[in-house]
């Protein structure tokens, strides 16, 4: 019987299918850390939790490992701490290293949470990657963008999913942010290299250090754009060739970058470039399993319940691997004008036309208030084992579809 503590401070719907998973698993049982009250629980789940701990701050690093202790005098042992948000993986792999509970420790986990650490480390291994340098002042801004050279990209040194991400076009607009930001010791800023070139990510699975399976999915438009643009609708293509020769770069630069980094058994999300001349670039590697309704995706085109095979992973070390016989793609429905709610919806009727396409849907529903974040009011997905099916449909709902905001 394996002891699992899952650590998910806010029970957001993608975070409890992953506990739900993990509740499931045979010859497990596994008690809740959490912000968020236990009554706001499914019953069904609530009662296939051994335990439940509620903290007054679901992020602190202290009282989390206070929680872990307790479960530790309660059991004996705890076998497995797992969660799967970003800002918890250097925590847990520093009370995973104090309290001597398999998995990543903390160098590893800190090795992909620290991006500047992280191309260091990829770049010494041999792993293609975009030029960098941290700034800890205005000054030493200035000095890396002469190196790096204009546009470039400034972002958070721990950040995720390209938030608090920014293109700069030329030392104006450098000078517009350092004033507006300005970099220091405490609040370093990461510049690097804007590379022109498609942009995709890379999901895998490793047992035991070797990647045994992998997901690639195609970015339309990229995510940067979309964050500097809020009335974009943007999509992820999940072709179904993902053995296609073009993707032969990056499948070896990924086993390379996730030995680098320190990645035993586990799940990962990887952020990679293509130029215009078929090399590849990796931009970001996070030690956790994807976001923005990836899991969903991928799950769609492998035909395969990717939350629960998540679970077998990180609990058993076990993994089957999925061909992918379909190809998918999301649509992500985002409101366009200046009001905080949905006031109206065009195009829902495409829905039903593309019905033998749709496998999954949530649009938005008037009053709904507006979500401010790149995922948008709502989504669509398609699926098909034609990839050209699906990004025909795709196209179709992104011309069609409209959210549109109002007071």
């Amino acid at each position: 019987m394996k002891n699992v503590v899952f650590v998910a401070p806010y029970f957001a719907e993608t975070t409890l299918r992953f506990v739900s998973a993990a509740t499931r698993q045979r010859d497990a049982r596994v008690a809740l850390v959490s912000q968020d009250p236990v009554d706001r629980l499914p019953a069904d789940l609530r009662a296939r939790l051994a335990g439940h701990e509620r903290l007054q701050a679901g992020l602190d690093p202290d009282q989390i490992a206070s929680a872990v202790e307790r479960a530790v005098q309660a059991w004996g042992h705890v076998d497995r701490l797992l969660g799967t948000l970003e800002e918890l993986q250097t925590p847990l792999g520093r009370i995973r290293d104090t309290l001597g509970v398999p998995g990543m420790g903390e160098e590893a986990a800190e090795n992909f949470r620290d991006k500047p650490r992280m191309k260091e480390i990829l770049r010494n291994a041999g792993v293609p990657c975009a030029r960098h340098g941290l700034a800890r002042s205005a000054k030493e801004a200035r000095d890396l963008a002469g190196h790096v050279g204009f546009p470039l990209i400034v972002k958070p040194p721990a950040g995720s999913g390209a938030r608090g991400t920014f293109r700069i076009e030329g030392p104006d607009e450098l000078e517009q942010l350092v004033a507006a930001l300005p970099p220091g010791p405490e609040r370093p800023a990461l510049l690097e290299e804007f590379i022109v070139g498609t942009e995709h990510s890379f999901d895998s699975v490793c047992l035991g250090g070797e990647m045994v399976w992998h997901s690639i999915n195609d970015y339309l438009p990229t995510p940067l754009e979309v964050l500097r643009e809020p009335w974009i609708q943007w999509c992820v293509l999940l072709p179904r060739e993902t053995e296609d020769a073009a993707y032969q770069g990056i499948r070896a630069a990924a086993q390379s970058a996730l030995s680098a980094l320190g990645m035993d058994t586990g799940m990962s999300h990887m952020e990679w470039f293509q130029r215009p001349d078929g090399s590849v670039a990796v931009s970001e590697v996070g030690a956790r399993p994807p976001g923005a309704r990836f899991v969903n995706l991928i799950s769609w085109a492998h035909d395969f319940d990717l939350f629960d095979a998540w679970a077998r992973v990180v609990i058993h070390g076990e993994f089957t691997p999925r061909p992918r016989p379909y190809a998918a793609g999301a649509v992500y429905l985002r409101g366009q004008g200046s009001g905080r709610r949905v006031e109206r919806i065009r195009g829902a009727e495409l829905i039903d036309a593309l019905k033998d396409l749709v496998v999954e849907a949530r649009l938005p529903q008037t009053g709904q208030v507006a979500s401010g974040t790149y995922e948008g009011e709502g989504y669509v997905i398609l699926r098909h084992p034609d990839t050209e099916v699906v990004k025909k449909g795709l196209a179709q709902l992104l011309r069609g579809i409209r959210v549109e905001l109002g007071d």
